[in-house]
């Protein structure tokens, strides 16, 4: 009867433990449900210079004005999570539904990039918001096109897609690879090491070709409310003045008629890159 007893008492256990782990997951997606709806989304590594040899995390964030909430790691929605670096790709795992979203290790000096690709996201939002957001990104084009066509007053019905990006710079060492494109739909690429405050070249390219006329944003964590912002030049570059150190948001949209199979009017794409000057 004791032994009975105790099993019970040991399975209950069990069981409040599995709710407990259940209920903490569905707690941390419904906190970060409501904050996919803000702009921003970008790559956040526990360290953007870590030791050799070390295991670090890699946190995944949505919001504005580089504050955010964490985005837990959904499979369904990755197309492609690695580290570029050294040591080739690599895939970086992590467990589902947790913060961070994965977890990486160094084990040679040298820069790597983080990447993160999603599979495309539907959503849609009413008229005024929708314009509002256009505004706000620098996609007057779609604004304009609204407008010829009489849908101004139109919900928004788009689909959305990630491609965000970090530098982190293992055991100190200065490499190559800084310039090195993914192969991202969209993507923001760094010309030069942000190692110091000063210009920073930076091209964009869509579907591996420079994209002119695309509003890039950059803002220092500490100070976020200083943004700087210019547009791509033919050549898909912009020269940014990076006026201070600390940890940099780099990022841009652009939105393209959506592929009918969608069933959205419009498809956009966020390119963004993370990085720290010492």
């Amino acid at each position: 009867m004791l032994l009975c007893e105790a099993a019970l008492r040991c399975g209950a256990r069990a069981v409040d433990c599995r709710l407990t782990h259940a209920l903490a997951v569905m707690l941390l997606v419904a906190v970060a449900a409501p904050a996919a709806l803000a702009h921003d989304f970008w790559i956040e590594p526990s360290t953007f210079r870590p030791a050799v040899p070390s295991q670090w995390n890699v946190a995944l964030r949505v919001g504005q004005d580089f504050r955010g909430d964490p985005v837990p790691r959904d499979d369904r929605k990755i197309a492609r999570f690695v580290l570029v670096g050294p040591a080739g790709e690599s895939a970086i795992p992590g467990l589902p539904g947790t913060d961070p979203a994965g977890f990486a290790r160094t084990d040679r000096p040298g820069l790597a990039v983080i990447g993160y690709r999603s599979r495309r996201t539907p959503i849609e939002l009413d008229a005024e918001k929708f314009e509002k957001y256009l505004l706000e990104e620098g996609l007057e084009h779609v604004s304009k096109a609204r407008a010829e066509r009489g849908e101004t007053g139109r919900p928004g019905r788009e689909v959305y897609s990630r491609c965000a990006k970090s530098i982190v710079l293992a055991g100190g060492a200065r490499d190559s690879g800084y310039d090195r494109p993914l192969g991202f739909t969209l993507e923001l690429v760094a010309e030069k090491i942000p190692e110091r405050p000063g210009d920073l070249p930076v091209r964009l390219l869509y579907e591996g070709r420079a994209l002119e006329g695309a509003l890039v944003v950059a803002m220092n964590r500490d100070e976020p409310e200083g943004k700087i912002s210019a547009r791509t030049g033919r050549d898909g570059r912009v020269r940014l003045r990076l006026a201070r150190s600390g940890a940099w948001l780099v990022k841009v949209v652009h939105m393209i008629p959506a592929p009918k199979e969608t069933g959205a009017d419009w498809e956009s794409l966020w390119a963004s890159l993370t990085f720290e000057i010492p």
